[in-house]
């Protein structure tokens, strides 16, 4: 499994060119098509996973969960984006991973801190010095997106990480449109709280 998660709308994952057929080809059962669909939505998922979690190995295993049920959900499939799709059983993967650990006082969940989450992606880094400087900035928000109450760190996320529009996070975490408005315009005061300590990451 890959450690290195989507992270931004620039790279968000189109459809496979040919996605409906392969879709209804790993419908009706065809392995190798279903293998297509999770190997190319694999990052998108691994990265939703990651940031909810905080943690690479349960964002493998959220992954890994959601490719399951999946596979055993796709039949039903009744259209729509599939990558939505995929994501929201990425999405309750991970909250019942989330739950389980939040079951278990002595085994607490990453607080964000230097070193415990992978390394974001240096691709393309021409600057060494303004390249760690983003690195830096990367996992300072990244901690900071953790300390978000849930909802709103999954409405921000979907939202400002993967692209979507307020309607499709709605329809995604099955909530009124005026819900997500609301969480996502006050996840990203409290993001803007949390990182004002670090404002001189965000100059040049």
């Amino acid at each position: 499994m890959t450690d290195a998660p989507e992270r931004t709308p620039a790279n968000r994952t189109p459809p496979l060119p040919d996605e409906a057929a392969v879709i209804q080809r790993a419908a009706d059962g065809d392995r190798t098509a279903f293998a297509q669909l999770m190997e190319h939505y694999q990052s998108a998922c691994y990265g939703l996973a990651w940031r909810l979690l905080g943690d690479p190995d349960q964002a493998a295993d959220a992954t890994q969960d959601a490719f399951v049920h999946a596979y055993r959900a796709i039949g039903s499939y009744r259209g729509g984006i599939f990558r939505s799709w995929l994501l929201r059983i990425t999405a309750n993967a991970s909250y019942d991973i989330l739950r389980r650990a939040q079951r278990r006082p002595s085994s607490p969940l990453p607080d964000g801190e230097e070193g415990s989450a992978p390394e974001l992606p240096d691709i393309g880094a021409v600057n060494p010095v303004a390249e760690a400087t983003k690195s830096e900035l990367y996992r300072h928000l990244e901690a900071a997106l953790r300390r978000l109450p849930e909802d709103q760190r999954t409405a921000v996320v979907l939202c400002d990480v993967y692209g979507m529009d307020y309607n499709e996070v709605a329809a995604m975490t099955k909530s009124a449109l005026g819900t997500v408005k609301s969480r996502i315009h006050r996840g990203r005061l409290r993001l803007r709280q949390l990182m004002a300590e670090h404002r001189e990451l965000f100059s040049g």
